[in-house]
């Protein structure tokens, strides 16, 4: 290996060293957002400008996820929504109203309920077959 830049005793020349003359690459790293000429408008350029505090969070959040499991904890036929599952504490009011709950199918369901929001395939399939019903929930 070759030392740069450290004279002519270096056994690559000196002078130059191996870097041409003059120009951006023999004085220094080139940034990575450079795309040539100063006429054509660059990609970041391009991009829409969002501004505020939240620019660096998504856009649209995915729903608040419960498990089938976590209803375990309900009363007999009573009807799932948002405000039972806010009541018996398993899912957090804020949250649940702005981006809304969907129902997976992990674990075993015991109870026998009456579900009012979305479900997975999993889950309707759990909920019937524990006796339960799907009132507006649809698979998605």
């Amino acid at each position: 290996m070759k030392r740069l830049g450290r004279g002519y005793g270096s056994g690559k020349g000196g002078h130059t060293v191996g870097r041409g003359a003059k120009g951006a690459k023999a004085r220094g790293k080139i940034a990575l957002t450079f795309e040539g000429t100063k006429i054509k408008k660059s990609l970041l350029k391009k991009l829409p400008l969002q501004r505020g505090k939240g620019k660096f969070k998504p856009s649209k959040s995915s729903p608040v996820i419960v498990n089938v499991k976590y209803l375990n904890v309900l009363p007999k036929n009573s009807s799932v929504n948002i405000e039972t599952l806010i009541k018996h504490g398993i899912v957090k009011e804020k949250e649940a109203k702005e981006f809304g709950v969907k129902i997976l199918g992990d674990g075993e369901l015991k109870t026998p309920l009456k579900v009012e929001l979305l479900c997975s395939g999993g889950a309707i399939k759990k909920i019937e077959k524990a006796g339960g019903k799907i009132i507006k929930g649809t698979k998605k």
